[in-house]
């Protein structure tokens, strides 16, 4: 019985699967399926029922997995801070964030990541769905929006801004708003995700109280990748973060339309957090990527209002 196999057995566990076992580790199906057979004859017992569609665990494959998974959790944590003590990350590192952070800012930044840690492999699982970090084994998390919720250790990485954007083009054909109260008057772009509301926030030094307007517009997309899309192609406003559009704004792709505003979907307090499972010590992989994070992500400059377009809207209203 060797430690590899039984790493195997608790993967064929979780996704339920042993080609789904053999993808996550780079191996056969094949082989998969013989490690798994010199396990069960090394104990003695049959670990997994076997079907054409799935396979499932058997009472004794489930009470062996309730006593190995600990025994490889202390091994990793020990193997860890072995590693720690080199001071350069090695091994895989399982990171999740949602589509749009984990496309725009994450898998640019995995060039840089390598070559500063070459020993440091990532396994990126890009979902709009909150991860059970436990139970599928992620290491860390990439939340964006207010303070999670969830269990576990949570830190801020950075602040996030969000900004009411638009094409030049729209800008130039319909002008700036003056106010955030002038938005009522375009057909703006809003995000569908579920618990969004067609109501934006904003927040100014000039006024004491937040100022809420009730956005109108014929169309709605749950991806934030796609709305900017959208915005570019000069369909309306949008409000996006800044780590979406920064890009945009500083090639003049998309301009500030409330520069002078603090905008918010939720909370002027969003940013972006990691989370991670709380140990009793923090593995030097994630220590890395934490720190790298913390050193690539850092706020944007304002940017300035383009006058001429605001002093046209001002004119028609």
């Amino acid at each position: 019985m060797e430690i590899d196999q039984i790493k195997l057995f608790a993967e064929v566990a979780r996704q339920g699967s042993f080609a789904a076992a053999a993808r996550h580790h780079g191996l056969d199906p094949s082989s998969v399926s013989r490690a798994i057979a010199a396990l069960e004859e090394a104990l003695g017992v049959r670990l997994f029922q076997r079907s054409t569609r799935r396979v499932s665990l058997t009472e004794a494959g489930a009470t062996f997995l309730a006593h190995s998974e600990p025994a490889l959790d202390e091994l990793e944590r020990a193997r860890e801070a072995a590693r720690a003590l080199t001071g350069e990350p090695t091994g895989t590192l399982r990171l999740t964030t949602s589509m749009a952070f984990g496309t725009a800012v994450i898998a640019p930044a995995l060039a840089e990541l390598r070559r500063r840690h070459p020993g440091l492999a990532v396994e990126l699982i890009l979902s709009d769905d909150i991860i059970d970090l436990v139970s599928e084994k992620i290491d860390l998390a990439i939340r964006i929006g207010p303070m999670p919720s969830e269990g576990g250790v949570i830190g801020k990485l950075c602040e996030t801004r969000y900004h009411v954007v638009a094409s030049p083009d729209y800008a130039d054909r319909l002008g700036l708003p003056e106010c955030p109260e002038h938005l009522a008057q375009h057909r703006c772009l809003r995000m569908s995700f579920s618990g969004r509301r067609s109501v934006w926030r904003f927040r100014s030094v000039t006024r004491a109280e937040p100022v809420e307007v009730m956005v109108d517009g014929d169309v709605a997309i749950s991806s934030p990748l796609a709305l900017r899309d959208a915005a570019r192609g000069g369909l309306g406003p949008a409000m996006l973060p800044d780590w979406l559009v920064e890009d945009d704004l500083a090639a003049q792709r998309l301009v500030d339309m409330l520069p002078e505003w603090r905008a918010a979907q939720d909370s002027f307090e969003a940013g972006a957090w990691v989370v991670y499972p709380s140990r009793s010590f923090l593995p030097c992989k994630t220590r890395a990527m934490i720190d790298f994070l913390k050193g690539h992500l850092r706020p944007t400059a304002p940017v300035k209002r383009a006058a001429a377009p605001a002093e046209r809207f001002a004119k028609r209203h």
